[in-house]
This record gives C-alpha cells, sequence and structure tokens, in this order.
C-alpha cells in the first residue's frame, strides 16, 4: 500500500494522541493516590473507539492521492496549539477521564478563563476539520454528530464532578 500525505498525517496525529493517552494515564494515576475519584466511567470506552474509529475511518476513506486542503490543515495544526494550551493550562489534573475530588481545584487560567469545557470545542472541531482537510466530509459528519451525542453525555457528568469540588478559595486563577 503507498502512503500519500493524508496517511502520514493520520499516522503522526495518531503518535499525538498515543503520547497524550500515556501522559494522561500519569496524571490519572496521581489523582487516584490524591484521593480522586472517576464519574462516569461507563462512557469512557465510548470515547475511544469513537476517536479510534475516526483514525480508521480516515485511513480507510481517504485516497492516497487526495491533495489536503492547506487552509483547512492549517486550521487542524492550529487546533493542535490550542490542545496543547488546555493540556499545559490544566497541568497535573488533565486526563482523559473525569477525576474529581472536593479538595482539587477549579481550573480558571488559560482558556478556561472565558470558556468551560475549551478542550470539547477544540476536539469538535478537529473531528470535523481534518476530514474536511482531504475532501472526506461524510466522516466529518458523521464523527461529528456522535461525537456531539457523546459530549452531551460527558458534560453532564463532569458538571457533576465540578459541582462537589469546594468554592470559590480553591480556584486557580492566572
Amino acid at each position: 500500500m503507498t502512503l500519500g500525505f493524508a496517511q502520514w498525517v493520520i499516522v503522526a496525529v495518531a503518535a499525538l494522541r498515543a503520547a497524550e493517552l500515556i501522559w494522561a494515564n500519569h496524571n490519572t494515576k496521581r489523582l487516584f493516590k490524591r484521593g480522586g475519584k472517576e464519574y462516569g466511567r461507563g462512557h469512557y470506552l465510548l470515547f475511544v473507539l469513537l476517536h479510534g474509529s475516526w483514525l480508521i475511518g480516515l485511513w480507510i476513506a481517504i485516497p492516497p492521492e487526495t491533495p489536503p486542503n492547506a487552509s483547512l490543515l492549517l486550521l487542524f495544526v492550529l487546533l493542535q496549539a490550542g490542545r496543547a494550551w488546555v493540556i499545559w493550562s490544566l497541568g497535573p489534573y488533565w486526563t482523559t477521564r473525569v477525576i474529581s475530588a472536593p479538595d482539587f481545584p477549579r481550573i480558571r487560567r488559560g482558556p478556561f478563563r472565558w470558556v468551560d469545557h475549551p478542550n470539547y470545542m477544540i476536539v469538535s472541531a478537529e473531528i470535523a476539520v481534518l476530514p474536511l482537510a482531504f475532501s472526506a466530509w461524510e466522516i466529518a459528519l458523521g464523527f461529528s454528530l456522535l461525537n456531539t451525542a457523546l459530549l452531551w453525555w460527558r458534560i453532564r457528568i463532569e458538571a457533576q464532578a465540578l459541582n462537589e469540588r469546594r468554592e470559590p478559595h480553591s480556584e486557580i486563577a492566572c
């Protein structure tokens, strides 16, 4: 099989996600040691399946000779910078699971100064933008709809976890 530019991009995205999972698992273990509790454990596997299927779907659906839309590809790269900003802002509290405890701070720095769920906004954009950069609008539409349904569930779970944190003296702002 000949690998085109799209396939190399997909490999790079998969490698970044694998590195993020390693960091997230490291943080998760530390948060559990500090008394953290996982909320909504049952939905986590659905996110893993969604994101893994999205990458596989892109791999299968995009022919190797498909030229990229440079503007959309640049937007995807900018979204990666936004993703890094979210991870940096959450620091040791960033994880792919919902882990919380009453004494964990509510982060109010970085993009969290303006919006409650910047990572979800970025991921939603990524799920649409990368396929569109390679003319795979069906993948963009289908996975965006599935992601929206899962995020609706996840945000409710996360809101419950955050509501149990002590406020306002526990906020971190920069």
